[in-house]
């Protein structure tokens, strides 16, 4: 499905994006425009504004006379919430979702410290209305509900840290969150431990107590792992 708003460029980035990403365009592959817009059936001004955001992303280099060259996959930019969405609907999915919870664990123990620290009365109330929101939709199957909670809670966490470049990663923890609902990497309901950690995180930060909200973040970030191992063997 196109992301909305995009329009004609978005349906040729929606299926060329996933299809570089997933190994269909390897390394070095070289891409003609002309070609491409024919393939698509859409002008060739839209296939050069898909292939701008493509260029954003590392992707793909494009130069005259030689067309659009793929890009080697250590030169992509895996930060990019639309890549790490792509590799997660494709076969790369378990190597993605790895990587990523384990750059979670590095990254969000420190800044729920952080925000233990640094958190305003306000988003300290907005962090307990995210974590109650868990709870209250951690039964019944409503898993699509429970994910709204959850993005919330873990963006306050990275933005009330205080920390410039923790916040930057809303989007990355945002993505991966929604990947393991999206793709059925997730029990069918939330491990109520994990719930509760939330909870517990919760009123450590809203207690000033940095070292107890780290302690409880790395709790959820290792449970995360290890739901991993269990359900991406």
């Amino acid at each position: 499905m196109s992301t909305p708003g995009r329009g004609l460029h978005g349906r040729v980035l929606d299926t060329l994006g996933p299809a570089i990403t997933a190994g269909d365009y390897p390394p070095g592959s070289v891409l003609r425009t002309d070609e491409l817009a024919q393939d698509f059936e859409v002008s060739r001004s839209v296939m050069r504004e898909a292939v701008r955001v493509l260029e954003s992303m590392h992707l793909v280099a494009s130069r005259r006379r030689v067309g659009v060259t793929v890009r080697p996959r250590h030169e992509w930019n895996v930060y990019d919430p639309q890549v790490i969405r792509w590799r997660l609907a494709g076969a790369d999915r378990p190597h993605q979702l790895r990587s990523l919870t384990v750059l979670r664990s590095a990254i969000e123990p420190i800044a729920a410290g952080l925000t233990a620290r640094n958190a305003t009365a306000e988003q300290c109330a907005e962090l307990t209305e995210c974590a109650l929101g868990m709870v209250a939709n951690s039964r019944g199957h409503k898993l699509d509900q429970y994910l709204i909670h959850d993005i919330a809670f873990h963006r306050i966490i990275l933005t009330a840290s205080g920390n410039e470049m923790f916040a930057r990663l809303g989007d990355v923890v945002a993505e991966v969150l929604a990947g393991r609902t999206h793709h059925d990497v997730m029990f069918a309901d939330p491990d109520p431990p994990a719930v509760t950690l939330h909870v517990r995180v919760a009123e450590a930060v809203r207690a000033g107590d940095s070292v107890r909200a780290e302690e409880l973040t790395r709790e959820i970030t290792v449970g995360a792992l290890q739901e991993l191992d269990i359900l991406v063997p």
